[in-house]
């Protein structure tokens, strides 16, 4: 908080009506006939109004925002900007801002000074009007200004009204005039004693012309951790001087203990400066400048009646893409920063992605394969990636949203800025340096790309996770008791999955049929995994997640066991499983969880005995066996199977499903590994590999069945 000298303190003035109020509180009459003192009563008498300034005093934070350092900072702004908006119509050129030792503030110029002369109806001079009226300066209609920050009229007076003490010294006229005013009463210090009064004292003889106004903030009124900030005074002047290019502002800190040396801040390159200013990044493009402006119309009240008038809108904007990928967009309305935004910033953003995407992105051919998803337009993001821009926006009499003047409001800006900005970047993107355009383009077609793949990526994570939570594949024919002693059996096929459900244990064996092949995980994309159905089926009823998320412990079963059937294309089917497992579940294979039955590919009855051959090597062996006596060959009828579907139940149940009568492999991680080595050989991308490997292995081949 700054310090400041005792404080003189001073009660609200109330009218006469508010004062009758509270010397007689408002009475209700009871059912006794007696009165008592209630706040139950309302009349006139309860009617307050507030005179003068004493409506900032009750409610400071409807004028500047707050009680706190943004507040107080405040105070300072209102008149600094005064100070900005003489040099922005070229009447000033120094500001000079000193925070003195007993924590009152000083603020000059060398503008035309305030004027000093008796206003025509309030009898006092403009000088006393303007610190004491609301409402009031010479920014209304246009005539001292034709663009101005403080457009509300209340910047001087609310400093005043938020002050014990403030003293205006007006260099006007041939002379120096002076005004001191005490709680908010203009008059005239003669030693400590302060006499009320209208009358300016004249100084001393002067050509020069300005304004200094020195104020004493109430620290009452104020939170006790208020405070100026001297790097945030600094950073607003700087940007007074980037947008009002020559002007010097110097800043001095005289307060106690403070380290702060004399600033003077200057700026001729305006806006290009500010932007070199924001980043020291390596460049992408160079600093594009469109300036522009167009004219718009808009209701206002002129003697009392709505009145359609024409008003001029000016638009400079500066803007450069940098290497790294943060955002800095800087807006002004009149010089004032609005960092809420506003119309002009909604403008901005449009024009600048429609542009964007309409010339500099129409024939990149990087984005070829996202336009086939509809997916190639960059959004605001994209465009915005490593982008210095401010925005300034001059006009008459801006519609602000709130009196700190943090966000414009004016509807017709917004288009205006869309249109100045959309037909200078087009132009730019047609003339400017090819290498610039070139390397902007690289940029945000990278960041589209990026966009849209990390959001995919994101997408695929959320939806394997939340796989198994959102209820049971229809075609799974679930067991009743689920845990380490359960297993999921994926059959082959709809013609094997009858069988199996009649023929399994229902208590601890679940049934997932399969329908055609399961995605080749080893040469899929995660999208194109979870796109497909039976891995979808698989993930859901494990209910254990998949991927990087998998976690054994929630799995629903304890072990998957594989029934395909016994030829080439169950091979095949059996091997895409195990990749599948291997790439989304490998923790089952890790713990040994996995197994492959071994159906049978003949059976033969011999007696009350069935053989089982699991090839037509073991055919023949077992053959050879049952021959050894009188048993002749060809009494002994062997069945093949061509499919788990021309098995009945029982034989299904014997060979496949019964712990006791079928046989089981367990897989492990080597075979996983084996079996997508062996696909990425076989069905990869590599045709050179593919080929020593069918040219060393031709051995294997039959060449006299092989259909020329």
């Amino acid at each position: 908080m700054v310090s400041q000298q005792p404080q003189l303190t001073q009660q609200p003035q109330l009218t006469q009506a508010a004062t009758a109020s509270a010397t007689n509180p408002p009475t209700t009459q009871t059912s006794s006939g007696k009165t008592n003192s209630t706040n139950g009563s309302y009349n006139a008498s309860d009617i307050v109004t507030l005179e003068g300034l004493e409506a900032v005093r009750m409610r400071p934070g409807m004028y500047i925002g707050g009680t706190g350092s943004d507040g107080l900072m405040h105070l300072l702004w209102e008149l600094i900007d005064n100070g900005v908006d003489e040099a922005s119509a070229g009447f000033a050129t120094r500001i000079q801002v000193t925070l003195h030792a007993d924590g009152s503030v000083e603020v000059g110029d060398n503008g035309r000074g305030i004027p000093v002369d008796k206003h025509p109806t309030k009898k006092v001079s403009a000088l006393e009007v303007v610190l004491t009226e609301l409402h009031s300066g010479g920014k209304f209609g246009g005539q001292a200004y034709g663009a101005s920050g403080g457009l509300h009229g209340v910047g001087a007076s609310v400093v005043n009204a938020l002050s014990t003490r403030l003293r205006a010294e007006v260099d006007r006229d041939g002379a120096t005039w002076q005004l001191w005013f005490s709680k908010r009463a203009a008059g005239q210090f003669q030693g400590d004693r302060f006499a009320k009064g209208h009358k300016l004292q004249r100084l001393r003889s002067t050509r020069k012309t300005g304004t200094r106004i020195r104020y004493w903030p109430d620290i009452d009124l104020f939170d006790d951790d208020a405070q100026l900030s001297f790097e945030t005074i600094r950073t607003r002047a700087q940007q007074a001087c980037f947008l009002v290019p020559g002007l010097r502002i110097k800043l001095e800190d005289k307060r106690r203990g403070a380290t702060n040396e004399p600033v003077e801040l200057v700026s001729h390159g305006g806006l290009t400066d500010l932007l070199a200013h924001l980043s020291d990044a390596e460049a992408v493009t160079e600093v594009i400048s469109i300036p522009g402006e167009e004219t718009f119309t808009e209701k206002v009240s002129v003697d009392g009646t709505m009145t359609t008038v024409e008003r001029l809108c000016q638009i400079d904007i500066a803007l450069r893409w940098v290497k790294g990928f943060g955002t800095e967009v800087m807006s002004f309305v009149n010089n004032i920063p609005t960092p809420h935004g506003g119309t002009h910033v909604g403008g901005f953003e449009r024009a600048l992605t429609r542009a964007v995407n309409d010339s500099l992105l129409a024939d990149s051919k990087k984005l070829a394969k996202l336009a086939k998803q509809g997916q190639d337009r960059a959004q605001r993001e994209d465009v915005q990636e490593g982008l210095l821009a401010a925005i300034k926006v001059t006009l008459p009499e801006p519609q602000f949203r709130g009196q700190t003047k943090q966000e414009l409001g004016t509807p017709a800006v917004q288009s205006i800025v869309y249109n100045v900005l959309k037909d200078g970047l087009e132009s730019w993107f047609q003339t400017g340096p090819k290498s610039h355009m070139t390397a902007l383009q690289s940029k945000i077609v990278d960041a589209v790309v990026n966009r849209v793949s990390a959001r995919q990526t994101l997408e695929n994570k959320r939806r394997a996770a939340s796989l198994g939570s959102t209820g049971m594949p229809d075609k799974l024919a679930d067991c009743r008791v689920h845990g380490p002693d359960s297993e999921l059996i994926l059959v082959e096929g709809d013609s094997a999955a009858g069988p199996a459900k009649a023929g399994r244990n229902a208590e601890n064996m679940a049934i997932l049929p399969l329908r055609g092949k399961v995605v080749n995980a080893a040469k899929s994309s995660v999208k194109q995994v979870l796109d497909n159905a039976e891995a979808q089926a698989l993930f859901t009823a494990m209910g254990a997640g998949s991927g990087d998320d998998f976690n054994l412990d929630k799995a629903r079963y304890g072990r998957i066991v594989i029934l395909c059937d016994a030829d080439v294309d169950g091979s095949h089917i059996r091997c895409l499983l195990l990749t599948l497992i291997h790439r989304f579940m490998c923790p089952m294979l890790t713990d040994g969880r996995v197994f492959a039955a071994q159906p049978p590919l003949y059976t033969a009855k011999v007696g009350d005995k069935t053989h089982r051959a699991f090839s037509d090597t073991e055919r023949d062996t077992i053959t050879q066996q049952l021959t050894k006596g009188n048993r002749k060959a060809e009494n002994i009828r062997w069945s093949r199977f061509k499919g788990l579907g021309e098995m009945d139940t029982n034989e299904l149940a014997e060979c496949a499903l019964d712990p006791e009568t079928r046989t089981l492999r367990q897989l492990t991680l080597d075979d996983a590994k084996a079996a997508e080595e062996m696909f990425e050989t076989l069905m990869g991308a590599d045709v050179g590999r593919r080929k020593d490997f069918l040219i060393s292995h031709s051995d294997l081949v039959d060449k006299g069945a092989l259909d020329y």
